[in-house]
């Protein structure tokens, strides 16, 4: 399935059904007087996460959403009945932003939310509403009160505990592809990675979302390359691990220019928890992987791990620490969430 994590769509709630303007005809009944039924209300456009989705693929190909307009009233009370509301259902991390792609309407976290995004418009009164002591045969009756319209984006933000960043050809994907059961695709070229991709990683007891996000480049924050499209993914993320290719000359220079995209691009990003691992130590000398670590740390002020991911060397380190950090952000997470319902 191709992935796809942005949209612009078109919604629309259903307008209200006309009122009737109808009166009593039985037989032997001499003043029968108004029984205009009120029309039906308008069906809304609502908004629900589910589980098992991980792409926006099916507002690619539709792009216009219309709930059903409510239906008009009829003779002897009888109402309209009521428009069938239309359901979006996205994965969960999709943000619904307004037509300018600025402001956020709605930010599904969790599966199982629903939202009415649009609400459908009031049916009207059919004649019998208007009845009164001095107005006994009224004929008038409401037309209903319209929907509502608008286009809104549909952006996706993957739900992943820890993400993969780095400069092209860093390793992201053959180090998922050892830790889990993902299948991304590995080549000896840059930019082998066009989309995000998750795996499940499992240390000891614990299990944590990976995401291998495509190679950054410098001006990634701007829209250069591939990876400014995805920054957003990381956001969130609890934990950024920042691999970084051994075989560089200048290992500092390739963290500097990944961590200036990532202040760049703002959100948080840059106070976001983070591991740095030169990978591809199989491929440098002792001596030489040493040099680049300790240049690394005083650059860094962090100490970096030293991993191969084609050997698997010291991946098992680096999973446990990442494991680390997700379950402490998950405890402050369930702390926050238990504090806010009491308070509540």
């Amino acid at each position: 399935m191709k992935f796809l994590d942005q949209a612009k769509i078109y919604l629309k709630s259903g307008a209200g059904g006309a009122g009737a303007v109808s009166f009593r005809r039985e037989k032997f009944i001499e003043f029968g007087g108004p029984d205009g039924g009120d029309g039906g209300r308008g069906g809304d456009v609502v908004v629900e996460s589910v589980a098992n989705l991980n792409t926006l693929i099916d507002y690619r190909y539709q792009q216009h959403f219309k709930a059903e307009s409510g239906h008009h009233g009829m003779g002897a009370n009888r109402s309209g009945a009521d428009g069938a509301s239309v359901v979006l259902r996205v994965p969960v991390g999709t943000q619904i932003l307004d037509e300018a792609n600025e402001d956020v309407l709605l930010d599904l976290k969790h599966v199982g939310e629903h939202h009415v995004l649009l609400k459908g418009g009031d049916g009207g009164f059919g004649n019998t509403h208007y009845k009164s002591a001095t107005n006994r045969a009224p004929r008038k009756a409401g037309k209903g009160w319209p929907g509502e319209e608008r286009w809104v984006w549909l952006r996706l933000k993957l739900i992943a505990d820890a993400g993969l960043v780095g400069l092209p050809n860093a390793g992201k994907s053959t180090l998922l592809a050892s830790v889990s059961r993902a299948k991304p695709k590995v080549a000896d070229y840059p930019f082998t990675t066009l989309k995000p991709q998750l795996g499940v990683v499992r240390v000891h007891d614990e299990e944590f979302v990976l995401a291998d996000l495509p190679g950054l480049i410098e001006g990634a924050s701007e829209g250069t390359g591939l990876g400014h499209r995805f920054l957003g993914h990381v956001e969130r993320c609890a934990v950024i691990l920042h691999l970084i290719d051994a075989t560089l000359d200048d290992v500092v220079g390739a963290w500097r220019t990944i961590r200036a995209e990532l202040e760049a691009y703002g959100h948080g990003l840059a106070q976001k928890t983070e591991l740095i691992a030169l990978n591809k130590a199989d491929a440098v000398a002792a001596i030489d992987i040493e040099k680049k670590r300790r240049a690394l740390k005083r650059a860094s002020r962090r100490e970096p791990l030293v991993i191969s991911a084609a050997t698997g060397s010291g991946v098992d380190k680096v999973m446990t620490a990442v494991a680390a950090v997700v379950r402490k952000t998950r405890q402050q997470t369930a702390r926050a969430t238990a504090e806010a319902a009491g308070a509540g």
